[in-house]
């Protein structure tokens, strides 16, 4: 996963076209390749480290989902109702998460 930055994205197109219209009159500066390389690196690094933020995301919805089944499980018949929206709400929390975490995975 990468996570460019919009400067970082606006130097990269310019980097890239500079080296495409180099590379049509077939003298391509190294130093192009480098810096798109660099800038590359550092967005991958980015991205892995939000990729791992994510996950832990999504296990803290897990758990907490879990332990709001157990209190629905628990919970009184007076308080069932809270206890099964509580249930609800940490349902669709791990949905999100779940969704983020693929959302990144895939691109």
């Amino acid at each position: 996963m990468h996570s460019y930055t919009k400067a970082e994205s606006r130097e990269r197109g310019k980097l890239f076209r500079k080296g495409f219209r180099q590379s049509l009159a077939d003298c391509v500066d190294p130093d192009i390749k480098r810096r798109i390389e660099r800038i590359d690196q550092a967005a991958a690094e980015r991205g892995a480290l939000e990729l791992a933020a994510l996950h832990e995301v999504q296990a803290k919805a897990r758990q907490d989902l879990a332990a709001a089944k157990a209190v629905e499980r628990t919970a009184p018949r007076a308080d069932k109702p809270a206890a099964r929206e509580a249930r609800k709400q940490a349902e669709q929390r791990v949905r999100l998460a779940e969704r983020a975490v693929h959302k990144a995975e895939r691109g």
